[in-house]
């Protein structure tokens, strides 16, 4: 069993250690940290590393009381899923395997979410299901303060880079900005389709 944040279109690291997992456990318990890849990942566009973020509603503004991400309303208002969907089509309309999956896309860029955490579960899904691994989840009830299994939740932290990465592959403006590690799994998956489980 594996400990994980659920965050949005995970980096490549997160999703080299799902796929070594016997079993995933989201922590859905946790307090939102702003500057992580709970609602936020990075793609690579012809200027470089590219964020793309997804805004929140912040009900707690003005209190000290802590956000638990399970609370965390998404803002629909600032049509994120329009702006992230055409940056993906801008990104990666041309690289070998972005059309296999832009169908799929479409329904996590047209359905209406509530909650922050759903957009993530649905991006799991997607992924597992392009990736082709049959990899379980389950969710935590109470906040896991320390853990005899592998507790890789710092995984969803911007500022913690893991030590080991993947192996390079190529990417699509690389002979401009050269190879830039740990993008989101969709840099990896729209260029290399079924195969990028091997780099995982």
């Amino acid at each position: 069993m594996s400990l994980f944040i659920p965050t949005y279109f995970s980096p490549i690291s997160q999703y080299s250690e799902i796929v070594k997992s016997n079993s995933v456990v989201f922590e859905m318990e946790d307090n939102f940290q702003k500057q992580s890849y709970r609602n936020r990942c990075y793609i690579y566009n012809s200027n470089g590393k590219q964020l793309l973020n997804i805004p929140v509603k912040d009900k707690y503004k003005g209190s000290s009381q802590r956000k638990k991400t399970k609370d965390l309303l998404v803002d629909n208002d600032a049509l994120w899923q329009d702006h992230h969907l055409k940056s993906l089509q801008t990104a990666y309309r041309t690289s070998p395997f972005y059309e296999f999956y832009e169908d799929d896309l479409h329904t996590i860029f047209t359905k209406k979410y509530t909650f922050i955490q759903d957009v993530n579960i649905d991006t799991f899904l997607f992924i597992s299901d392009a990736l082709q691994i049959s990899q379980q989840y389950s969710k935590t009830r109470e906040y896991i303060v320390k853990t005899t299994e592998k507790d890789l939740r710092e995984l969803a932290d911007v500022k913690k880079q893991p030590q080991k990465l993947v192996d390079n592959y190529v990417q699509m403006f690389d002979d401009k900005h050269g190879f830039i590690p740990d993008l989101s799994i969709l840099d990896l998956l729209f260029m290399e389709g079924p195969n990028a489980i091997s780099f995982l």
